[in-house]
C-alpha cells in the first residue's frame, strides 16, 4: 500500500486504535478486541514491549493496515517498516523522521500542535497531521487551523472520545485516533477485552463513513 492508497483508506474510514501499555501480551490481547469490534487501522507505539513483533504479527492477517507510533528515530523507521508498518507516527515534527517515511514508502503522520507546526510537517513531505495535544478550545481549533490551511489533514488523538467524535469530524478533522478512550487503562490492567471490543464497536458506530 502506498501513502496516497493509505491516506484515502484512512479518510474512509476514519477512525484508527492506538495501543500504548507495558505488556507485550496484553497488548496483543486488547488489540485482537478491537479488531473483533470492527477496527481495521491499528497502531503500535513503539513503547509497548515486543511492538515490532506484535505489528509484523498483525500486519500479516488481511484487511489489517498497521502502523508505528512513536517514532523518534530513522532506524526506528526502517525496523517498522521491516516489520510491516504501513505508516509512521511521532510525537512531534522530525523533518528526518518524515524523510525516511518517504524514502521507505510509507505515510507519515507527525505531532504538530500549532498552525507552523502543521505547515511545516506538510512542507517536509508528512502525509497526515496529528493533532498532539489536543488544545482546549477542542473541536474549533481545527476549524480554524483549516480555514487559512485548507489543504491540511488533521488527525487529533489525545482528548478524542466515542462522545465528541462527531464533532471532531465535523470541524473538518480528516480522520480521528483513539487511544486511552478506547484502550482504558482499568480494562487493560483487568484484562477486560470485551469491554474493549464493545467500546471499539460503539465508536465506529458512531464515526461511520462519510
Amino acid at each position: 500500500m502506498n501513502p496516497q492508497d493509505f491516506v484515502e483508506t484512512f479518510g474512509q474510514r476514519r477512525a484508527s486504535a492506538i495501543l500504548r501499555c507495558d505488556d507485550q501480551q496484553t497488548a496483543n490481547d486488547a488489540m485482537e478486541a478491537a479488531v473483533r469490534g470492527g477496527f481495521t487501522i491499528l497502531e503500535f507505539t513503539l513503547t509497548v514491549p515486543g511492538a515490532y513483533e506484535l505489528i509484523a504479527d498483525f500486519s500479516r492477517r488481511d484487511g489489517l493496515i498497521l502502523g508505528a507510533g512513536t517514532v523518534l528515530e530513522t532506524s526506528q523507521a526502517e525496523r517498522a517498516v521491516e516489520h510491516g508498518a504501513q505508516f509512521l507516527v511521532s510525537p512531534v515534527v522530525d523533518p528526518e523522521v518524515i524523510a525516511a517515511a518517504g524514502n521507505l514508502g510509507v505515510a507519515a503522520m507527525p505531532g504538530t500542535h500549532t498552525p507552523t507546526e502543521m505547515n511545516a510537517a506538510h512542507r517536509a513531505g508528512a502525509q497526515l497531521q496529528k493533532l498532539f495535544p489536543t488544545p482546549g478550545l477542542g473541536p474549533s481549533y481545527v476549524k480554524a487551523c483549516l480555514g487559512p490551511l485548507p489543504f491540511l489533514r488533521i488527525v487529533p488523538t489525545n482528548g478524542v472520545d466515542e462522545e465528541n467524535a462527531l464533532e471532531w469530524l465535523e470541524a473538518g478533522a480528516f480522520a480521528l485516533g483513539f487511544v486511552a478512550t478506547l484502550f482504558s487503562p482499568q480494562d487493560l490492567q483487568r484484562r477486560n477485552f470485551d469491554a474493549i471490543e464493545e467500546r471499539a464497536r460503539r465508536i465506529l458506530a458512531r464515526v461511520g463513513e462519510p
